[in-house]
């Protein structure tokens, strides 16, 4: 079976690094799944989770706040301004999270950043409900 090698940084550290069979990334364009043999791609992160099937078949996630993901055939790099497991993710967190994308867009006049910073806080906002925190 053909895997992906996958890194997650974050300006602290790699989070994780290792073999998944496919990685779910919440793109600005739209979530992708990247599969072994993916086109090459450059794509900014809203933010988001990122899941990951691992070579035995378990899912693995952790939240993402924005970024890049470099994809290639053999491997992705995702470039993420913050990670969290998502084991370790509170109510209180995500609030933080949306208060700080609110005050992004709020702090600029370009309405292609304002559009983004809204798709992102809807995004988290229908996470945390979906999450019955």
């Amino acid at each position: 079976m053909a895997l992906l090698y996958v890194e997650l940084v974050s300006p602290e550290r790699c989070v994780f690094a290792g073999e998944v069979r496919s990685v779910l990334l919440p793109g600005v364009e739209g979530d992708m799944t990247v599969l072994p043999g993916h086109a090459r791609a450059v794509t900014a992160l809203h933010a988001g989770v990122v899941f990951a099937t691992d070579a035995a078949g378990t899912g693995r996630r952790a939240f993402i706040r924005g970024g890049f993901a470099e994809v290639g055939p053999t491997r992705v790099t995702i470039l993420a301004e913050r990670v969290r497991p998502i084991e370790e993710l509170t109510r209180d967190q995500i609030d933080e999270e949306i208060f700080h994308l609110q005050l992004e867009r709020d702090g600029t006049a370009n309405p292609e950043i304002r559009a983004e910073r809204d798709v992102s806080i809807a995004r988290l906002q229908a996470f945390k409900a979906s999450l019955s925190l």
